[in-house]
């Protein structure tokens, strides 16, 4: 059984699906974008699984881009970053202008690289926690939300922290820091109640087995 903030209510029955029906079904609420990238937020709550699913969604979709939100807030606060992904990502992508950007603080401290989105995407895909924030939602065409246990979120972000570098009690502080942020920023915003689709980032604890080639999904939103 998955076990879920209180605020986070979210109504339909779990169902296994080959996960090339839930890219048709993103890609046709785009309906014809013209010569622009579909647009697709992958939002969730940290440690839910949103980059594993962008992953999958963008291996099925040839000319896809995948642009996490943690490159645009690098160094920034953990949620004052919408601002920069709308007028440096979102709105030059949707006119199917190439992207290639840099922000703020990469030059501040000296990040090489940039965020690239090449013109001529068929898919961007925008993953991270407050992708699909409402600031935003006029630049999508969908939305994934990703459902996922609250306890395996917990044991994945510190895992992943200690893997960075961080000590298993740094790892353990930062995640709390994080959440403190988190929570009231998603229960304010409550990006789920948008989602086109809402998949599940913790499939076994639904009972459900789903092969390599599926997911597992609400089947009121499919």
């Amino acid at each position: 059984m998955i076990t879920l903030p209180e605020v986070e209510t979210v109504q339909g029955t779990w169902a296994v699906r080959d996960v090339r029906l839930v890219v048709r079904r993103l890609l046709d609420a785009a309906g014809d974008p013209g010569l622009r990238p579909v647009l697709v937020a992958v939002d969730g709550r940290s440690g839910s699984g949103k980059s594993t699913i962008a992953g999958r969604i963008a291996a099925l979709v040839p000319g896809s881009v995948v642009v996490h939100t943690d490159d645009v807030a690098w160094e920034e606060s953990f949620f004052d970053w919408d601002a920069l992904m709308a007028a440096h990502v979102l709105a030059p992508a949707r006119e199917g202008a190439a992207v290639t950007y840099r922000p703020p603080a990469w030059d501040r401290l000296g990040r090489s690289g940039a965020i690239e989105v090449p013109a001529g995407s068929t898919l961007v895909l925008v993953e991270g926690v407050g992708a699909g924030r409402a600031s935003l939602a006029d630049h999508y065409d969908a939305t994934v939300w990703v459902l996922s246990d609250e306890d395996e979120r917990r044991r994945r972000g510190v895992e992943r922290d200690v893997v960075l570098g961080r000590t298993p009690d740094e790892a353990a502080d930062f995640w709390d820091r994080w959440q403190s942020e988190e929570y009231p920023f998603l229960a304010d915003d409550r990006p789920w109640e948008r989602a086109t689709v809402v998949s599940c980032g913790t499939p076994g604890l639904t009972g459900l087995a789903p092969s390599d080639e599926d997911v597992v999904v609400l089947t009121s939103r499919t």
